[in-house]
């Protein structure tokens, strides 16, 4: 039969639109928004006037190559700028990664609870997504190396994971990589790396350095406070990053998020006060959450993994409900295979105290 219109490539219709979190409460004067992981202490004061001082060259493109940026993303971790690659976010990265290593017919493994770009992106190049189950909401490399077939191109690795908050430690990172044929490649995604304090954990660094088959992929959207500019970056072998400087745009970072970023990654001491607040607050949500009978899956990053009772009038939909009526907003979880749960950014003094008042009146317990 021929077509009527012009239709898209086989595996696009499969996708499911990523959703953002919700943003907004109708008719609530006052909103604390706790549903997309972005930082209570915003952007640096000298970022924000790194951002502005762009405002008079509008008219000019961006340097195409982000050198300036790569060069301070290079000295504040020590790496060779030739090897990084920036991006309009961590997403741009990704899937520029899919497109250029993905073709039809290929397979690419992501976990169960795993960043929904993975398939997205997955499927956006042809290839098919291939879910690695989980223990006890974290990765499990045994399980990822078992999904490994001649088709899979690409394993994709959130460490630490959103939305479960869990991480694998380095030493299996290793091992899942020496499990992988020499033509996979291993996507370490290292979203939340700045808030993890934990002495087994690794962004990926050195790994990346001393292979051919390993890229890490980093945002500014998070701790830093540029998620509005969209901004991320990627440290990969000189092989990798040549294939996705070819088929990236030539101006896929904009002026404003270079000023911006080169002036919040040297801003060392506002990234501390924001390790610092999550330092604090993380453990005190985990516990008072705790008292309130839910569970909460033990979090390494900026966030908190909420898990509700499958019982009519305690479930996660009916708290989201009843959290949004008191402006507080939290992020439903049924595209990751989590209805029964909601995850919530660390906020605020403020906000984190409301979210406990509020859950306690939902539950009907004392706060």
């Amino acid at each position: 039969m021929t077509a009527t219109r012009p239709q898209p490539r086989p595996g696009v219709l499969d996708i499911a639109p990523y959703v953002p979190g919700k943003s907004t409460a109708p008719g609530v004067a006052k909103v604390f928004k706790l549903s997309s992981n972005e930082t209570p202490l915003g952007a640096s004061q000298a970022t924000i006037e790194a951002y502005r001082s762009v405002a008079t060259h509008l008219e000019d493109y961006p340097d195409g190559a982000a050198l300036a940026l790569r060069e301070a993303i290079g000295g504040v971790f020590g790496l060779d700028p030739d090897r990084i690659v920036c991006g309009a976010g961590s997403d741009d990265l990704l899937n520029l990664l899919a497109r250029a290593y993905l073709a039809d017919g290929d397979e690419a493994i992501h976990t169960t609870h795993g960043f929904l770009v993975y398939p997205i992106a997955t499927l956006g190049a042809g290839a098919k997504p291939v879910v690695a189950a989980e223990k006890n909401f974290t990765a499990d490399v045994d399980t990822i190396l078992k999904a490994v077939t001649p088709k899979t191109k690409i394993v994709f690795l959130a460490n630490p994971n959103n939305p479960t908050g869990t991480y694998v430690p380095f030493d299996e990172v290793r091992r899942l990589h020496r499990g992988l044929p020499p033509h996979v490649l291993l996507v370490l995604d290292a979203a939340y790396a700045e808030y993890v304090r934990r002495n087994d954990y690794e962004a990926g660094i050195e790994l990346v350095a001393t292979s051919e088959n390993v890229v890490m992929c980093r945002t500014f959207s998070k701790i830093y406070g540029l998620a509005a500019v969209r901004l991320g970056w990627m440290y990969g072998p000189a092989a990798v990053v040549d294939a996705v400087n070819r088929i990236r745009g030539p101006f896929n970072v904009n002026a404003p998020a270079i000023a911006a970023g080169i002036a919040a990654i040297k801003d060392a001491a506002h990234v501390e006060r924001a390790r610092e607040h999550n330092a604090k607050w993380l453990p005190w949500l985990t516990e008072e959450i705790d008292k309130l009978g839910l569970t909460v899956t033990p979090s390494v990053g900026n966030f908190v993994l909420i898990h509700f009772p499958d019982r009519k009038g305690r479930t996660a939909q009916d708290a989201d409900a009843f959290l949004t009526k008191h402006g507080v907003l939290l992020r439903q979880l049924g595209a990751y295979k989590l209805p029964n749960a909601l995850r919530m950014t660390v906020g605020t003094e403020e906000a984190n105290r409301l979210v406990v008042k509020v859950l306690a009146e939902f539950l009907g317990t004392a706060a």
